[in-house]
């Protein structure tokens, strides 16, 4: 067992962090195995954030093929961590494999997947990932939905406005809130998703939306 692999086995999360701290600082590829198989089980958000860091100091041509590759994991916090890497990676040639997990049973895997596919989206793909995000409007929790309207704002206004307008033509009042809400983060990116929410419900209700302005 290497000291890496020793320091992942240790149940104090500082002790792992300091570990993938020092792979970081000293980058080498025979690390990487040990480094993915972390990624797979570690339960603290710090370490995990700084797996990625470690990740990304190696070579993307040797680590992103093999990044791509976890996607296919069954563990879904493999998945949920190679598309966060990925996505720092910005290499064009993950967006099919990212794309792909827009559809994953698993809905934490989903919601990466949507920050991942508008980091690495290309020019000519934008308006099909804004119609394919728009789709999910309106559906989950309001964490869910507040992740959602991140990632659509993420593509930038020039992309999403016909989209919602379509979006909220056709949509039910819970799509509409849901745009309505977006939109005042797109307008505001401070004001808080809950307060904006109950706005654009009274909206909504009130018939002020985009969808009956005419």
């Amino acid at each position: 067992m290497s000291p890496l692999e020793a320091a992942f086995a240790n149940p104090d999360p500082s002790l792992r962090l300091n570990a993938v701290l020092r792979a970081g600082m000293t980058p080498s590829l025979l690390d990487l195995e040990i480094l993915l198989r972390q990624c797979a089980v570690e339960p603290d958000f710090q370490v995990r954030e700084m797996l990625t860091w470690a990740l990304i100091r190696l070579p993307a041509n040797r680590v992103v093929p093999r990044v791509i590759e976890e996607l296919a994991r069954p563990e879904s916090k493999a998945r949920c961590q190679a598309l966060h890497t990925l996505s720092k990676f910005k290499d064009p040639m993950a967006w099919p494999s990212v794309a792909g997990r827009l559809d994953d049973e698993d809905q934490d895997v989903v919601r990466t997947a949507w920050y991942a596919a508008v980091a690495l989206v290309p020019e000519n793909k934008r308006d099909w990932l804004a119609r394919k995000l728009a789709a999910s409007l309106g559906h989950g929790d309001a964490e869910r939905q507040l992740s959602l309207s991140r990632a659509l704002i993420g593509l930038g206004r020039d992309v999403i406005d016909p989209v919602l307008a379509v979006a909220a033509e056709r949509g039910n009042a819970t799509v509409r809130q849901h745009i309505e809400t977006t939109e005042r983060l797109l307008q505001n990116p401070a004001s808080g998703f809950a307060t904006s929410l109950k706005r654009a419900r009274r909206e909504v209700a009130l018939g002020r939306t985009r969808s009956t302005k005419g």
